[in-house]
């Protein structure tokens, strides 16, 4: 069973019996070839094998080892081409709790988040990680459930202190970082945004996405009352590892990586996320990054979710559980979830033309057809065709 730092078996709510994760619950409960066999059918094949392991520096893996953070390193494989040299690119993600109750002083809760963070990005770097992503809005807790005004203090500049902070990393380790934060637009009225922040490897601002927001209608709710919602856009920007594309919805897509941040903090959510993220790696042909927080985080004001249940004070235990699909729908197993991690993907982006070439999903998409049948349903005289049996209401 697994453990936590102190020794003790993690029996809390945010475990599964136990366990900080499902691989774990089954690694240690099953024989090892129904392991095996059961551990194919969660996680698919790559290339028609178990995924592959890498092992990490131990400069790395001390780190975790100090500071308590779960770390797990896979690759991703494609077939051997004729015409063409395989393209790895080094991806990790990092799933991290807040470092200090939400009561505590704004600029320590910063500061203890970027204290917490300073190893884990270290052991990403040290990896040798080409595209390191964090989570959405990690540099504060997920306070827009609360739907108080006060949290947008945390609100920053796109050149403020969090992308000053990482700004030094990436160019120490030559990695792009990927930082969603909550940014004060300065420039146009003090709007505020969800963006994502693309620090290039010599620690330039490469650009951003201000992204639009597709969750539940309460959510919606709750996150419009901290920043504006942007039309669709698809925006490509080069890097030195791949060419980035910052893509609407909760994503940014690196054209054949998709990183999505994802909210998952009750439990029904969960089945219903690991399909989606699979599903879109599948029927678009890339990979797809998920990346989730990790605790529970009480605030000082009991709210409502609109659920008719009473007032509380925190949203729900986020459950970390980040992981990586592939466009062959095998998928990496996740992180704890209830431990701050770094997961570290070697992917082979050769994959992402070999499904679009074996499933060829785009030559038989039709998309003028869905554009055409679109434009006639947002018009306001738009009536759904329906054709009924004309012998539907006569008696047999």
């Amino acid at each position: 069973m697994e453990k936590s730092q102190n020794g003790e078996h993690n029996d809390d709510a945010s475990s599964i019996c136990g366990y900080d994760s499902l691989h774990h619950l089954l690694k240690d409960n099953l024989k090892p070839h129904h392991f095996q066999e059961v551990n194919r059918l969660l996680t698919g094949l790559n290339c028609g094998k178990a995924l592959e392991t890498i092992a990490l520096p131990d400069s790395a893996t001390a780190l975790s080892v100090e500071h308590g953070f779960d770390i797990q390193a896979f690759h991703f494989h494609a077939d051997k081409e004729v015409l063409r040299e395989p393209r790895v690119v080094r991806v990790g993600l990092i799933q991290n709790s807040i470092a200090i109750p939400t009561t505590s002083h704004f600029v320590d809760q910063k500061k203890a988040i970027f204290e917490k963070l300073k190893p884990i990005i270290d052991a990403a770097g040290s990896s040798g990680v080409n595209i390191l992503c964090l989570q959405e809005a990690w540099m504060m807790p997920f306070a827009f459930c609360t739907r108080e005004k006060r949290w947008c203090e945390f609100a920053e500049p796109v050149d403020g202190e969090s992308t000053k902070f990482l700004q030094s990393f990436a160019l120490k380790y030559n990695m792009v970082i990927i930082s969603p934060i909550l940014e004060r637009d300065i420039n146009h009225g003090e709007v505020i945004w969800n963006t994502a922040v693309v620090i290039g490897n010599h620690g330039n601002i490469i650009g951003i996405h201000r992204k639009v927001t597709f969750l539940n209608f309460l959510l919606l709710l709750l996150m419009q009352k901290y920043f504006f919602q942007l039309s669709n856009e698809h925006t490509f920007r080069r890097t030195i590892y791949q060419e980035l594309e910052t893509s609407m919805r909760a994503h940014i897509m690196l054209k054949e990586i998709l990183v999505t941040l994802y909210l998952k903090q009750h439990l029904e959510r969960l089945p219903l996320i690991y399909v989606m993220a699979r599903n879109a790696a599948i029927a678009n042909s890339y990979y797809v990054a998920s990346i989730n927080r990790v605790g529970t985080e009480t605030f000082p004001n009991p709210f409502t979710s609109g659920d008719g249940k009473p007032a509380h004070a925190d949203f729900g235990h986020f459950y970390g559980s980040s992981y990586i699909s592939a466009p062959d729908a095998s998928c990496t197993p996740s992180l704890s979830r209830n431990r701050d991690g770094l997961l570290v993907t070697d992917m082979d982006l050769n994959l992402c033309r070999q499904y679009k070439d074996k499933w060829g999903f785009r030559m038989t998409a039709r998309y003028e057809l869905y554009a055409e049948t679109l434009a006639q349903y947002v018009k306001p005289e738009f009536e759904p065709q329906v054709i009924r049996d004309p012998l539907l209401h006569k008696r047999s």
